[in-house]
């Protein structure tokens, strides 16, 4: 059987790009640390120079599983309106999950480029309970529509 990726050249890294940079939320794919089922859950994104971010609670079930196994999954890409959800673009991100230090310069950093994208978050960005979060991606595929697969490297994802 030939293998069904597609070389990776400078339009699949432009598209899986711009889906990063378009996305406002996400879908995270964590292990449960009881039962170390997947769970997926919707979480807000943002795509910054210093990497993907997120801001979540202490209250959610995947800040635990974040704490207990820092790999994860991100996928982002949403269908149209029309047509075929599976012929439009998608991106799947394997990645390693890491908090981001309070009262750290990072920290700062993270704070701005979130609310930047993520501007409603300033009513809960501050409170004790939450934590910015940066997705280190280690790979991804690029599902660019039927015959259109790719698998990225992290280069190929670089915003900087």
């Amino acid at each position: 059987m030939s293998d069904p990726f597609r070389t990776v050249d400078d339009d699949a890294r432009n598209l899986a790009r711009s889906l990063l940079t378009g996305a406002q939320h996400a879908a995270l794919g964590v292990l449960d640390p009881e039962s170390q089922a997947p769970m997926v859950t919707r979480i807000a994104l943002a795509a910054a120079p210093m990497g993907l971010l997120t801001l979540i609670s202490d209250l959610s079930t995947h800040t635990t599983a974040l704490r207990a196994n820092p790999d994860v999954s991100l996928l982002v890409g949403e269908p149209g309106p029309k047509g075929d959800p599976l012929t439009h673009p998608r991106l799947t991100i394997q990645a390693r999950a890491s908090f981001v230090a309070q009262r750290s310069p990072q920290h700062a950093e993270a704070r701005a480029a979130f609310l930047k994208h993520q501007p409603k978050a300033r009513l809960y960005a501050d409170f004790a309970d939450f934590h910015f979060v940066r997705f280190t991606p280690q790979s991804a595929l690029l599902n660019g529509g039927f015959g259109k697969a790719y698998r990225l490297a992290p280069t190929d994802l670089a915003l900087g």
